[in-house]
């Protein structure tokens, strides 16, 4: 089914019995959000709060966590036209009228894709307008006790660019609401709308924001896809939606609304005003600290007559982005080799929050080749964020990241696989590095036939320092003793008496509880990336031969937590308690 707006969504969850609606009072301020985390993590239903303290609206979370809300909202047919549309390029190369013929479906779906007017009269958006105070009204959703404020946390915020309108941008960049009319915008680097505003910054003119929030599934999917900076994110919703995405027009000016939207806010951003944002709660499992970032000033909203407010609550993996993400790299996955040639398949970890790890299989049709795709694969687009990235030749399904990782073990010679590159941007969310947006790179290379078995279980003897020793998995050794703070070349340490030994195992990784972070991929991914920056916490003996850095084994990762890393996220234990003792009211017993 195509779903054109938020509430056939909703309908069909409530069908399915995958909709739990909670009509107990709740309190936006971490209440909802105690309630929402402990759903998603047991695989519950979608929830549809009708009576949250201070707000007339609904407010509708975790919307897509699992894997089948995931398939309902979408379906097959988004995946098999993105294949279809790649497999027809090599086919209509040249163009002759028998393959045109035969492509007659795929062109009747691409007529399909775009954007239709709508009159302002027949867009449900168009119901309530609000032009006093216009955000008084919204839910106040906040996550996490050291939060900054509240936040809209499903914002899908539209730009265009000063100079060329029809270069729009579609992306979710959160929203602190600091008070009824003016919001935080938190434009990352290396984002299409923080892209826009800088060139307006540079013409020392305020750029024209539009945030929609709700509307059909296709179109909160495609705002956090990673697409290139050009491919217009209105025309990839429509591709996912199968039909035209109806558009209106604003009679009070600006940008084009979808029709379809539950709210839609219009405001601007003046160039060189910047305001305290943060800290939030994000999806690295961290507090994001408090920055100076770019303000809204909301001029108007618009609103549906029954309008329902979509929220996510973000946090520890799995979130509603794990399943979101995973669903965008299917979807987006068979672009790769006509992007970038030389890369058969790639997968970024949303474990680690996307950018701290991604993986790729390549093609190595001579020497060194899986070099020249590692330069490609960090030079596109938001890929250019990625913190460590590991490359092989065997196809494999990457999202099995322990196939991935003994697959690169196996075949990984340190003194020639192995690149770090320090100076360099970070993701803004990820802390590790020096400081904000600056950090490292790692590239790992398993190349060829296998040059080593792996061990499995760990028989070595004593390792000073060390009371855990866990094996993750072949080739990987996770190891805990005492604290950063208590031991910092603990990591140092390890690596020399390893090497000292010959160790058979080619990685080792120092984590603050080898048991816990061993337990699972998520646990283990989370723990591990979301730790460590490259130039500063891979260890291994080397020496330098031609201006390259030739390492020996092993490998030692200090993915400890160090001084000046964000706090972890915990919920509040009165609101725990509180929770606790109104689970019977919210759901019945």
């Amino acid at each position: 089914m195509i779903y054109q707006n938020l509430r056939q969504w909703l309908e069909t969850l409530r069908k399915e019995n995958d909709l739990a609606v909670i009509e107990a009072p709740v309190d936006p301020y971490l209440e909802l959000a105690e309630i929402h985390r402990r759903v998603i993590e047991e695989g519950g239903p979608a929830l549809l709060f009708t009576n949250v303290k201070g707000t007339p609206f609904p407010v509708a979370t975790n919307l897509f966590g699992t894997a089948r809300r995931v398939d309902m909202a979408f379906g097959p047919r988004p995946e098999q036209l993105m294949k279809s549309i790649i497999g027809a390029t090599d086919k209509l190369l040249p163009p002759t009228f028998s393959a045109l013929w035969n492509e007659r479906g795929l062109f009747k779906d691409i007529l399909k894709v775009g954007m239709k007017s709508v009159p302002q009269q027949e867009a449900p958006v168009m119901g309530v307008k609000v032009t006093e105070n216009p955000l008084k009204q919204l839910p106040r959703l906040t996550s996490w006790q050291e939060d900054g404020g509240p936040f809209i946390t499903l914002p899908l915020v539209y730009t265009e660019s000063p100079s060329k309108p029809k270069d729009h941008n579609l992306g979710m960049y959160r929203i602190q609401i600091y008070d009824d009319s003016t919001t935080g915008i938190h434009w990352q680097i290396h984002k299409g709308g923080g892209f826009h505003y800088f060139e307006a910054e540079q013409q020392n003119q305020p750029l024209p924001v539009s945030v929609f929030v709700g509307g059909p599934p296709a179109l909160i999917a495609s705002a956090i896809a990673p697409v290139p900076e050009h491919l217009p994110e209105l025309l990839l919703a429509s591709l996912i939606m199968g039909g035209k995405l109806p558009m209106t027009d604003n009679p009070l000016g600006g940008h084009r609304i979808p029709a379809e939207a539950e709210f839609a806010i219009s405001g601007i951003v003046p160039p060189h005003e910047r305001r305290l944002e943060g800290p939030f709660g994000d999806h690295y499992g961290y507090y994001s600290l408090a920055h100076d970032f770019p303000v809204l000033h909301v001029k108007n909203m618009w609103h549906r007559k029954d309008a329902i407010y979509p929220a996510t609550i973000v946090g520890k993996p799995r979130q509603e982005d794990y399943y979101l993400g995973e669903f965008l790299q299917r979807l987006l996955s068979p672009a790769f080799p006509m992007v970038m040639p030389s890369v058969r398949s790639l997968w970024t970890y949303a474990e680690t929050g996307f950018h701290a790890l991604t993986a790729a299989v390549v093609r190595e049709s001579y020497s060194r080749e899986a070099l020249v795709s590692a330069f490609r694969i960090l030079g596109e687009g938001q890929l250019s964020l990625t913190k460590m990235l590991m490359l092989t030749n065997r196809p494999l399904d990457l999202s099995d990241f322990n196939e991935t990782l003994e697959a690169v073990l196996e075949r990984f010679n340190p003194a020639t696989d192995l690149f770090i590159f320090n100076k360099t941007s970070h993701d803004t969310l990820d802390y590790t590095g020096q400081k904000l947006n600056h950090g490292s790179k790692a590239v790992l290379m398993g190349i060829g036939e296998p040059i080593r078995e792996l061990p499995r279980s760990y028989d070595e003897g004593d390792i000073p320092g060390i009371s855990q020793a866990v094996a993750y998995c072949g080739g990987c050794l996770v190891v805990s003793g005492a604290s950063y703070e208590k031991e910092p070349e603990l990591a140092r340490r390890v690596m020399e008496f390893m090497h000292a030994r010959s160790t058979k195992w080619p990685m080792v990784i120092v984590v603050d509880d080898a048991m816990s972070t061993s337990a699972t991929q998520t646990s283990f991914l989370w723990t591990v990336f979301t730790r460590f920056n490259p130039a500063t916490d891979i260890f291994a003996a080397s020496e330098i031969e031609h201006h390259h850095l030739s390492y020996k084994l092993p490998l030692v990762i200090d993915a400890r937590m160090k001084p000046g890393y964000p706090d972890e996220l915990f919920p509040r234990e009165d609101i725990v308690k509180t929770v606790d003792a109104r689970w019977n009211e919210y759901f019945g017993k």
